[in-house]
């Protein structure tokens, strides 16, 4: 059974709220992810963080959610859980690393979203009424994967996902 602790968003705003969504940086924090990153709200970090400098810089956007990832190691990465659960604008979303590792139904746990990396493949895929978010890697190339992140807007307790491939 996951670990779950439940974070709220300070900002309680009638608008839009912007989270934006980065995943697999494995050390390498690039200038687009955080020019795309500008603005939101919040920051998801699905995992493989690489150091802890990345999350240090992305704090200086936005307060910050994590989770580790298989590679995330070190000592500092000890105190990240493999799992989170984030409450935003009415929206609930189960944030892991490795969705295979999902050993929950999202569905009848009453998560409106999994949010997930590992595999440095960007998707947005909807089942069973869940939204299935994962922004790709943000951190070095891999094979002919693109460089991406994305943004979830949450208004009226509905979410929009959309990717963002960034310029190398």
């Amino acid at each position: 059974m996951p670990i779950m602790r439940k974070r709220k968003n300070s900002h309680h705003q009638k608008d839009d709220i912007l989270v934006g969504v980065i995943s697999d940086t494995h050390g390498l924090l690039r200038l687009e992810a955080m020019k795309a990153l500008a603005g939101v709200s919040m920051i998801i970090h699905a995992g493989d963080i690489g150091t802890p400098e990345v999350i240090s810089s992305l704090e200086n956007i936005a307060p910050v959610v994590a989770v580790r990832g298989n590679t995330d190691r070190d000592g500092w990465a000890c105190r990240l859980p493999f799992t989170e659960v984030v409450q935003i604008g009415g929206i609930s979303l189960y944030v892991l690393h490795d969705i295979g590792m999902l050993d929950l139904n999202p569905a009848a746990a009453g998560f409106h979203a999994v949010i997930s990396g590992h595999t440095h493949q960007p998707a947005i895929e909807n089942r069973n009424g869940v939204h299935y978010l994962n922004p790709g890697s943000a951190g070095p190339k891999r094979f002919t994967l693109p460089v991406s992140v994305a943004l979830l807007r949450v208004k009226n307790n509905s979410l929009k996902a959309e990717l963002l491939t960034l310029e190398e």
